[in-house]
């Protein structure tokens, strides 16, 4: 039963009567001089219907002076009826029974109610005093009965919130002590932490938003546990005790730990308050409370970025190295989950690039280059663009960039310096048209063509394959030489045998054999591929699943043209388009999905070096390859054309561009343009599981799950997943790698998913699920 009800059972209590010596009461009195109850009007009016108030003229209100009030219990009114079997109430606000039981003092306004004192009946405790809310609450003889604190704050709590208090169960409050955090807490949303990260968040919209009563009980709240008085010391008092942390402050800071997003404007409330002196000895999570000491450390980062372009590899290498003891642990701050450490978080993929890059692929045979690059080479391409994807302004990329120019420009050139002299000196490994076999499909395979699908991004779909649950093979294979769409797409189709070079041919097109016919648009190589026996899917088409098939995905060469650097912000958003590509194939039944591309290609902002070739020279120069003009004497290397190799093209050395300013090209020879990586994806196969690792503790802390694993390792990461085996259904704001510890502690940005089923998820270097269990998120008490 609710208090409300309680009350308006003893109210009409009141008027029970012995009917064999007394007559029924014409109506119940309830006075009320201080007007306490007078807040909760409209609800007690819906309680009691029978119910009349003295005031002004208001019948449609029920309401009205003290003679109308005489009128509507006669009866004589039209429009004021009473519940069959009650009598009326008549509330009087601001009046007490002793003005009523004074006649002859009675102010003349009341007079007309003096005498229904005799005809009716007053509601009042057993003493004859009127019914205040704290006494109906604390009262055993006629009120609740309750444990209500006798302090000045608690009685003015609760009668702040009396509405909500009216609308609690009564067995809720029996056995508590109430005071006045409890009333207040009523107003309020009953989660401090959460009341007061909306305040700090929206400022005086949260006061306009909650109401007085709500935001004078939020204060006393505050006042008693937090020792802050929003109402006099202000919101940036507030923020500043957020920062510090200290007593119960500590909670709400780990609650904007575990969701920032949701408090945006929070950052910028504490930027206007005065950074404190640090110790000496004050460690970065002290520090690092304050997003302008990160921004200070940001700024710093980036003069070491800058400075880096002007070192030498070695010294840069060690450059990075000293940035990264000083900066890594701001990944693991608020701002870092908010994208306000970009460039620590760009320090990450530049100190494994400089790892990567201390092993240099300048050396060996063809077969030495290639077999060092497939097995960690790689590694630095992906770092490079991962350090790039962090770069959020002009300012910051022009940094990361110095530090590319610094330590990966020279290892990229030096290997494709290599690489030319190898393959001009032997013969280059993608052969020519009569010595590479064609593709050819087996029953229930699809071919999907991926233009500009370099190594390290064929690596990242891998990991996102293999994460999705289907067995993967990977097959490194080089490009038809030049590297360009035009000759190499036609290279990796089944339809190359159908395919051949002209003699005297200065765009890199071949044609087709039988016609002649040059093969421009991608309709002349559909129709091949239809005469061929396969069916040409379009975008979104699944065809026939126990045939053979060739479909095209993905737009990585057109990004890279038409964005330059800023590709690497949009590469994880390609590769997903492609990952659901592969997955809607299989799912629609087909065996095997064979993902192939033509070429891979080289990327630096600012611009790759220039090489200089006289235009007299060339018939047509590309960004990295050039048709030179027959007779003409050039000083520069010259390679068979892959489909017809008495024609002969320009290659520009090194990594360097025959045109200026360029930061995205490929044509050339080089690892990044020329050794690509074809994948062989098989439906949906079990994972394997690592039988030694095993989920040995999970605790959640309100959004925060925190695990330790028998069996991880550092290159294990932890997630929360909607659906294990996709990453993309990640729920957390940030997965984490274990420590050395071998525990991990990952945050669930949506608080509205809280209670709700979840699937931890361990996964390897590769992406590949290594463990997995079942949570709550929140935990079982959620």
């Amino acid at each position: 039963m609710k208090v409300r009800e309680r009350l308006q059972q003893t109210l009409r209590a009141a008027a029970v009567f012995n009917p064999e010596a007394q007559a029924k009461p014409a109506c119940i009195l309830w006075p009320d001089p201080e007007r306490q109850w007078q807040s909760a009007l409209p609800l007690l009016k819906e309680a009691l219907p029978e119910m009349l108030v003295l005031g002004d003229y208001a019948p449609d209100q029920r309401t009205g002076p003290s003679v109308w009030l005489r009128c509507a219990i006669a009866g004589v009114l039209d429009g004021i009826e009473f519940p069959a079997g009650t009598v009326p109430i008549l509330y009087l606000p601001g009046v007490a029974r002793t003005d009523l039981r004074a006649i002859n003092t009675c102010p003349d306004v009341l007079k007309p109610l003096a005498e229904l004192q005799y005809r009716g009946t007053i509601w009042s405790q057993v003493s004859f005093k009127d019914w205040t809310v704290v006494a109906f609450f604390k009262s055993a003889q006629g009120g609740l009965g309750l444990d209500i604190a006798g302090d000045t704050g608690t009685r003015t709590a609760i009668l702040a919130a009396l509405n909500q208090v009216l609308e609690q169960e009564v067995s809720a409050l029996e056995g508590k002590r109430l005071d006045q955090n409890f009333f207040n807490g009523l107003l309020t949303s009953g989660d401090l932490a959460r009341d007061v990260l909306r305040w700090l968040n929206e400022g005086e919209d949260y006061r306009k938003k909650i109401g007085d009563a709500a935001w004078f009980a939020f204060g006393d709240i505050c006042k008693s546990q937090l020792e802050l008085n929003p109402q006099s010391d202000g919101l940036l008092s507030g923020a500043e005790k957020l920062a510090l942390q200290e007593g119960g402050w500590q909670a709400i800071w780990e609650r904007f730990r575990e969701a920032p997003s949701r408090y945006p404007n929070i950052p910028l409330v504490l930027k206007k308050c005065q950074l404190p002196t640090f110790d000496l000895l004050a460690d970065t999570s002290v520090k690092g409370a304050w997003p302008q000491w990160n921004d200070a450390e940001e700024e710093i980062l980036r003069r070491d970025f800058v400075a880096l372009n002007a070192m030498s590899p070695e010294k840069a290498r060690a450059a990075i190295a000293t940035c990264e003891k000083r900066h890594s642990e701001r990944r693991n701050l608020i701002w870092a989950d908010i994208g306000q450490a970009p460039l620590a978080e760009a320090l990450k993929h530049l100190a494994r690039l400089a790892e990567v890059t201390q092993v240099a692929l300048a050396g060996g045979t063809i077969q030495d280059v290639e077999s060092g690059y497939v097995a960690k080479g790689w590694e630095a391409d992906d770092a490079a663009l991962s350090a790039l994807a962090a770069a959020d302004t002009a300012e910051n990329s022009v940094a990361i960039a110095s530090a590319l120019k610094a330590v990966y420009l020279p290892w990229a050139d030096g290997s494709a310096r290599h690489l030319q002299k190898l393959a001009y000196g032997t013969s280059y490994p993608g052969g020519t048209r009569e010595t590479v076999a064609p593709i050819a499909a087996n029953l229930g395979e699809c071919i999907l063509f991926v233009d500009g699908l370099r190594f390290d991004l064929g690596k990242r779909l891998a990991a996102a394959m293999r994460g999705k649950g289907h067995i993967v093979e990977e097959h490194a294979k080089w490009s038809a030489l030049p590297s360009v769409t035009a000759t190499a797409k036609p290279a990796v189709s089944p339809a190359s045998a159908s395919i051949k070079g002209v003699d005297g041919s200065d765009d890199f097109e071949p044609s087709i054999a039988s016609t002649g016919q040059t093969m421009r648009g991608g309709y002349t190589l559909k129709k091949l591929l239809v005469e061929a026996g396969y069916q040409v899917l379009s975008r979104g088409d699944v065809g026939n699943p126990s045939g053979i098939a060739w479909t095209e995905i993905g737009d990585i060469d057109h990004e890279g043209h038409e964005r330059g650097w800023k590709l690497a912000r949009h590469l994880d958003t390609l590769i997903q388009e492609i990952r659901e590509r592969v997955t809607q194939l299989l799912v629609a039944g087909w065996e095997t999905v064979r993902i192939v591309t033509d070429h891979g290609w080289l990327l630096m902002p600012g611009g790759l070096p220039k090489m200089e070739l006289p235009s007299a020279l060339s018939v047509n120069k590309w960004g990295r390859c050039a048709a030179i003009k027959p007779g003409a004497s050039a000083n520069i290397q010259l390679h068979p054309w892959f489909w017809n190799p008495s024609e002969h093209f320009a290659l520009a050395d090194g990594i360097s561009c025959l045109r200026q300013g360029l930061e995205y090209a490929h044509g050339g020879l080089s690892l990044q343009e020329c050794l690509t990586l074809h994948l062989m994806v098989k439906g949906h196969a079990e994972l394997p599981r690592s039988a030694a690792i095993k989920f040995s503790d999970i605790v959640w802390k309100h959004l925060r799950c925190t695990v330790v694993l028998d069996g991880g390792t550092t290159d294990m990461v932890l997630d929360i997943r909607k659906d294990a085996g996709d990453p993309f259904t990640s729920l957390v704001v940030k997965p984490k790698a274990l420590n050395t510890a071998g525990s991990a502690s990952v945050v669930v940005e949506n608080e509205d998913l809280e209670g709700c089923e979840a699937m931890l998820v361990l996964t390897d270097a590769n992406g590949s699920i290594v463990a997995q269990a079942s949570t709550k998120i929140g935990g079982d008490n959620a």
